[in-house]
């Protein structure tokens, strides 16, 4: 696997994808591993004056944060080292992240305690098994 970089891609079907890339060799051909891929768009607000970015998922219904891309599909690919750009790519990434839900232990998912009153409580169990101690 190669190094990653953040690049701009232009697709054969005339997408352009912004994604944190990892070139990879496999059976004589190059697949481009996405991270995170993202479509942008600029945005302008006449009325005040201000232009920006819109920033939108790849591919919209689906979980996953990582595809694999064939070269074959690619026209061309830009490395990025714009700061603003990536600083909008991070503050996306991080409100993305932030609305996953947290998943918290709660007593309804079992029992809550320590590492060693865990391992006390299952020494007893396993000590405490006939079948245990027969197959020794």
């Amino acid at each position: 696997m190669g190094e990653e970089f953040f690049a701009v891609i232009k697709l054969i079907s005339g997408e352009e994808i912004f994604s944190k890339v990892c070139p990879c060799e496999e059976d004589d051909r190059t697949l481009l591993i996405l991270e995170n891929p993202v479509t942008v768009e600029t945005v302008s607000l006449k009325q005040f004056g201000i232009h920006g970015l819109k920033i939108n998922p790849w591919i919209k219904f689906t979980d996953d944060s990582m595809f694999v891309l064939n070269m074959d599909r690619v026209l061309t690919l830009s490395e990025v080292s714009d700061t603003n750009m990536l600083e909008v790519y991070a503050r996306y990434l991080r409100k993305k992240n932030k609305d996953v839900p947290e998943n918290r232990l709660s007593s309804n998912m079992g029992y809550l305690s320590t590492v060693a009153d865990a391992r006390i409580s299952l020494e007893k169990l396993y000590k405490s098994n006939p079948s245990s101690n027969s197959s020794n």
